[in-house]
C-alpha cells in the first residue's frame, strides 16, 4: 500500500465547519475549483472533480490528479495547499507524502488526491466512485488564449 500513516493537524475545522465560503475566499470560486487552479500551476495531468455530494456521507468532493514524478507529485501537493491556506481551508490530514505516490489531503467536505501515473492507473478512483459525477473544469480565464500562450 502507498499511503503512510495519518498525520492529524490539531484545531483544525471538521467537515460541519466546511460548509460555505471561507476568508479571502469569493462565492464564485468554490474551494475545489481553487485546488484545480493550484494543480494546474504545477502542470498536474489528467484533472477531475467528483461531486460525490449524494453518494457519500464523508465528502462532497474529490479532486485528482497526476504527476509524472515524486518531485512533481510533492510540488503540486504543495501549491494546492498553500493556495487553500491563503482562502482559509487548512487540510485535516495529510497521508502520503513522503513516499510521493499518492498523496491525500483530507480538508472535510472535499478530498485531494495526488498521484503517480502508476498510482493512478491502479487505484482508478474514477472506476471506484463511478456513481459520482463529473464536474466540469471552467477553462482558465487567467491564461492567455491565442498567438501569445505559445
Amino acid at each position: 500500500m502507498f499511503l503512510e500513516k495519518a498525520v492529524d493537524i490539531p484545531n483544525q475545522a471538521s467537515k460541519s465547519e466546511h460548509t460555505g465560503p471561507n476568508e479571502g475566499q469569493t462565492p464564485t470560486q468554490p474551494t475545489w475549483l481553487t485546488a484545480v487552479r493550484a494543480a494546474e500551476s504545477k502542470k498536474a495531468t489528467n484533472i477531475k472533480v467528483l461531486d460525490l455530494a449524494g453518494v457519500t456521507s464523508f465528502a462532497d468532493y474529490f479532486v485528482i490528479c497526476s504527476g509524472s514524478n515524486p518531485k512533481q507529485v510533492q510540488a503540486i501537493a504543495d501549491e494546492v495547499g498553500m493556495r487553500l491556506k491563503k482562502v482559509g481551508e487548512h487540510p485535516i490530514s495529510l497521508e502520503g507524502y513522503t513516499q510521493a505516490e499518492w498523496i491525500l489531503a483530507d480538508y472535510g467536505d472535499m478530498l485531494v488526491h495526488v498521484f503517480s501515473s502508476e498510482a493512478r492507473e491502479y487505484y482508478d478512483l474514477e472506476r471506484l466512485w463511478r456513481a459520482a459525477k463529473s464536474v466540469a473544469i471552467p477553462a482558465d480565464e487567467a491564461a492567455p488564449v491565442g498567438p501569445e500562450a505559445d
